[in-house]
C-alpha cells in the first residue's frame, strides 16, 4: 500500500471530522448536529453528486461499456449477499444473516460521496454514469436477502412483505428516487444551466461533506457498544469483508473499464455496507432481524475502515 495516500487519507479534514465526532461521544460531551439540519445535509449531499453525475452523463457517449458497468454492479449486489449469507449462517439467525448480507450487498450512499471526494482529492476523473450504478446496486441485495431468509428460515412469518412491495419500496427510497431524480435532472440541464448552480452543487460540497462526517462519527460511537455484547464473529466479519470484496471488485473491474476512477468506485460500491435504505426495508420486511447488529456493522466499524484503509488500499491495487 502507499503510505504517502494512506497518511494523506488520514489527515483528510472530512476524516477527521468524523474522529472528532467519535471521540465527543466518549468524552461525554454534549455535541450534535440538529436531527433536521443532518437531513438536509444528507439530501444537499445526494442531490449534488446525482446531479454533476448527470452532468458528466450528458457529456458521455451512449456505449457499450456503460451497459456492461451497470450489469457488473447488478452482479456485485447479487453475488456478495448470496456468499456471505452462508458464512454469516454459521454463526447467527436466518434472519440476522439475510439481513447483514442484503446490508453488505447493497451500497452506502455516504461512502460514495466520500469516494468521489477522494478521487478529486487525487485528482482522478470518474464517468458520470457510475452514479447510475450506485443506484441500481441498492434493490437486488435487499430482494437477494429475503429470498435467502424465506428459503431456510423454518419460520415462515419472518418476512412480512411481498417481493413486489419489496421491490417498490426499494425503488422509491428517498435517497435512491433523490439520487436518481438529480441524475435526469443533470442530464436534461445545459452546461450554462448548471452553471448557474455550481456555487452550490460544487463549491461548498466540501464543507456540507465534512459537517455531515462529523454527525456520522457521532451517530457510530453511539452506537460502538452494541459490540461488547456479541461477541467476536460480527467484528471480525465487518473488517474482513468489505476488504475482501473491496480488492476483489478492484481486480475484476479491469475487464470492465480502464478509467481508474471508475475502477475505484466499484471497488469502494461493493466494499460499502447500506445502513440507511437497507436497514429502513428490513425493519419492515423481516421485523425479527436485529437492527443492533447489523446497523454498528455497517456504520460503526465498516464505514470508518473504508475511508481510512480501503480506500488507499483499492487505489493501490488498481494502480498497480
Amino acid at each position: 500500500m502507499n503510505l504517502d495516500l494512506l497518511i494523506e487519507n488520514l489527515t483528510n479534514p472530512a476524516l477527521l471530522f468524523f474522529v472528532l465526532g467519535i471521540f465527543a461521544v466518549q468524552v461525554k460531551s454534549d455535541l450534535e448536529i440538529p436531527s433536521g439540519s443532518s437531513k438536509f445535509i444528507s439530501l444537499y449531499l445526494l442531490f449534488s453528486i446525482g446531479f454533476k453525475g448527470g452532468q458528466e452523463l450528458s457529456h458521455s457517449h451512449f456505449d457499450m461499456e456503460i451497459i456492461w458497468a451497470i450489469l457488473f454492479g447488478i452482479l456485485l449486489a447479487c453475488v456478495i449477499p448470496l456468499y456471505t449469507f452462508f458464512i454469516l449462517k454459521k454463526k447467527l439467525s436466518v434472519e440476522n444473516a439475510g439481513a447483514i448480507c442484503a446490508a453488505y450487498g447493497s451500497v452506502s450512499a455516504v461512502t460514495f460521496v466520500t469516494a468521489v471526494s477522494f478521487l478529486e482529492m487525487q485528482q482522478q476523473h470518474f464517468s458520470g454514469y457510475m452514479v447510475a450504478v450506485m443506484s441500481v446496486m441498492e434493490a437486488p441485495s435487499i430482494i437477494v436477502g429475503v429470498v435467502l431468509i424465506r428459503l431456510f428460515s423454518r419460520d415462515q412469518e419472518s418476512t412480512t412483505q411481498s417481493l413486489k412491495q419489496l421491490v417498490i419500496h426499494s425503488l422509491t427510497n428517498g435517497s435512491v428516487l433523490l439520487i436518481v431524480g438529480s441524475l435526469v435532472i443533470g442530464l436534461l440541464a445545459s452546461e450554462q444551466q448548471a452553471q448557474g448552480i455550481k456555487p452550490f452543487t460544487t463549491d461548498i460540497f466540501k464543507g456540507f461533506l465534512a459537517i455531515f462526517l462529523l454527525d456520522m462519527g457521532i451517530t457510530s460511537g453511539k452506537k460502538i457498544h452494541h459490540f461488547y455484547e456479541s461477541g467476536w464473529f460480527p467484528l471480525v466479519f465487518a473488517l474482513v469483508i468489505p476488504l475482501v470484496n473491496g480488492c476483489g471488485a478492484a481486480l475484476l473491474s479491469q475487464f470492465i473499464t480502464t478509467e481508474t476512477g471508475n475502477r475505484f468506485i466499484f471497488a469502494i460500491l461493493a466494499a460499502s455496507a447500506s445502513y440507511i435504505a437497507v436497514p429502513a426495508a428490513m425493519k419492515i420486511a423481516v421485523p425479527k432481524a436485529n437492527p443492533g447488529l447489523f446497523l454498528p456493522m455497517a456504520l460503526a466499524v465498516t464505514f470508518p475502515l473504508n475511508i481510512t484503509i480501503g480506500m488507499p488500499l483499492y487505489m493501490s491495487i488498481i494502480s498497480m
